[in-house]
């Protein structure tokens, strides 16, 4: 059982006083827009039909990668990482399971479920014995799945279900969407309709990035667009300077670095 599984039960011990649930939110976004790459396609719907199935399925390679930087964990042989003295492998899918590698068979690892239509994610710490992988040989390169009775019955979850952040570009209807991510007009004016479009919600750098996707200085264009934006009665804010910030928490906004806000003047927000 878990309980008796030593160096299960240290790993564990070694991720209990962390906000393990935020921190992989925060590695599974970033790499989701590593994956989009908004800046230079002007993607951002991991779930479009733009975005092919393999690259999908890449952000679990991406996510392995995060989670080491994030939890400042070494990159080690012979699985992806050692911790509390226990080798563990790192593992995600954007499906319903995943594929064990036989260096990691009878090995921990820890298994993060994506769900992209419902904008949450969970992790599990399992020992991957060979006796709860699915039979047979496997693909080609000998990796098998995790029997759901295993998962179930087996294994530890890390964290229950957490949100995903859902880029606020995805509350655009498809016109909007066309409007605010279309080559002409130029970048200031179509940032103003995206901050008239997203008034009151938080925008963070990327989708600023993914506006001006292949021009230069987005984020300059977005700071030009303050003057226009008073014209139509909207004060725009960014978390990197301190005034907007204090002008945020005035209504109980809390502006991260490099995360703006379009908000009316003189009518209280609602932020999502």
């Amino acid at each position: 059982m878990p309980e008796d599984d030593l160096g299960l039960q240290a790993v564990r011990g070694w991720f209990s006083d962390q906000p393990i649930g935020q921190l992989y939110t925060e590695a599974i976004r970033n790499s989701i827009d590593y994956v989009l790459d908004g800046g230079r396609t002007g993607r951002f719907d991991l779930l479009s039909p733009d975005v092919h199935p393999g690259e999908r399925a890449s952000v679990g390679a991406k996510l392995e990668y995060e989670v080491l930087r994030i939890f400042n964990l070494p990159k080690t042989k012979p699985l992806d990482t050692l911790i509390a003295g226990a080798p563990v492998d790192i593992k995600a899918t954007v499906g319903d399971n995943w594929a064990i590698p036989t260096e990691a068979h009878c090995q921990l690892c820890i298994c993060t479920q994506i769900q992209l239509k419902k904008n949450r994610h969970r992790s599990w710490l399992v020992r991957a014995h060979r006796s709860w992988l699915y039979r047979g040989k496997g693909n080609k390169d000998g990796k098998r799945g995790l029997a759901v009775d295993a998962r179930t019955n087996w294994s530890v979850p890390l964290y229950d279900w957490e949100d995903l952040p859902i880029n606020p570009l995805r509350y655009l209807s498809e016109e909007q969407a066309a409007q605010v991510l279309a080559k002409k007009p130029g970048q200031v004016k179509r940032l103003l309709m995206m901050f008239r479009f997203l008034e009151g919600r938080i925008i963070p750098r990327n989708v600023i990035l993914t506006v001006g996707a292949g021009k230069d200085d987005p984020m300059r264009r977005a700071r030009q667009a303050r003057d226009a934006a008073a014209k139509e009665g909207l004060t725009l804010l960014c978390g990197d300077w301190v005034e907007s910030r204090e002008q945020a928490a005035a209504q109980s906004i809390a502006l991260g670095a490099g995360e703006w806000i379009a908000l009316r003047n003189g009518v209280a927000s609602s932020v999502s």
